[in-house]
């Protein structure tokens, strides 16, 4: 009641802001970790609080020494399991990406959908097996070193000579982080799933496998059909016509979009089919 008898509007004001901002970046904190290895981690650090609450409140001394040592190292366990988000983050704070999202960012997201979009079509009409995935939040550094480093700038050219027969770097999968080609020839986990169809071969298993370790997204060109599919989530769509495909990954990469004065967003599928077919945009 203290709090309230001596309450003025300043104050109000100032206490609405601070649990705003504070709200605010609980949230953020929770989209940047959302979909990674992290949140596992988080739930392991929650049984341990809890362990040591029951602990405390049990007076089991033993399991109460045990948890305080876990605890006294554990701001900087914490510091090294969370370093890759904890990166991840302080380098889009530098950005300025940690609150807001520029035009500039949906523009590179079509543009780098667009190359991919080229290449599958140009693999599929001439039934040529390839392997493309997309990194997201869950880092796939561990599969890209398995690979042949390449670090280069996203193009369809580059990434249809890589899936050529009979070149070193057919086999395997090429992982893209942003708008760079990371490496070729990458070996995957294999997915386990009992109820994947048996038409479906050591390609499209790998395809499913990593986005069922990670949010990776992968897209499988089939040597046999020609045919395109989307792994997502250790789910696959066979057949997935295009324009279907750039929905989904517009969806997938950049849930939101900066609305243009039409009310149409700049980088939609239907503007990258106008974008690829040589057509005004109107």
């Amino acid at each position: 009641m203290d709090y309230f008898t001596g309450l003025t509007w300043q104050r109000s004001i100032k206490d609405i802001a601070d649990i705003l901002i504070v709200s605010y970046l609980i949230y953020r904190l929770i989209l940047l970790i959302r979909g990674t290895r992290a949140v596992q981690l988080l739930k392991g650090i929650f049984l341990l609080v809890i362990t040591w609450a029951l602990s405390a409140w049990l007076n089991l001394y033993t399991l109460k020494w045990l948890m305080n040592q876990v605890f006294t190292f554990g701001v900087v366990t914490v510091l090294i399991i969370f370093q890759p988000e904890l990166r991840r983050a302080l380098e889009q704070l530098g950005r300025g990406k940690l609150f807001s999202r520029s035009p500039a960012e949906d523009q590179e997201v079509g543009e780098r959908i667009n190359e991919v979009i080229k290449t599958v079509n140009y693999l599929a009409r001439r039934k040529i097996g390839a392997l493309i995935v997309f990194e997201r939040n869950t880092g796939l550094t561990d599969y890209i070193e398995s690979g042949i480093k390449m670090s280069s700038t996203l193009s369809s050219e580059l990434l249809i000579n890589v899936f050529i027969p009979n070149t070193p770097l057919h086999d395997g999968a090429v992982i893209l982080r942003g708008s760079q080609i990371m490496a070729a020839g990458c070996y995957l986990p294999l997915s386990e799933n009992p109820f994947i169809s048996k038409e479906l071969g050591t390609r499209h298993r790998a395809g499913i496998g990593i986005s069922e370790v990670s949010d990776a997204i992968s897209l499988i060109v089939s040597e046999e059909t020609g045919q395109i599919s989307l792994a997502i989530n250790g789910q696959v769509v066979r057949d997935i016509n295009e324009e279907s495909l750039i929905s989904k990954l517009f969806e997938e990469l950049r849930p939101q979009f900066r609305k243009t004065a039409d009310g149409e967003s700049r980088w939609t599928w239907k503007a990258l089919r106008r974008r690829k077919e040589g057509e005004p945009r109107g």
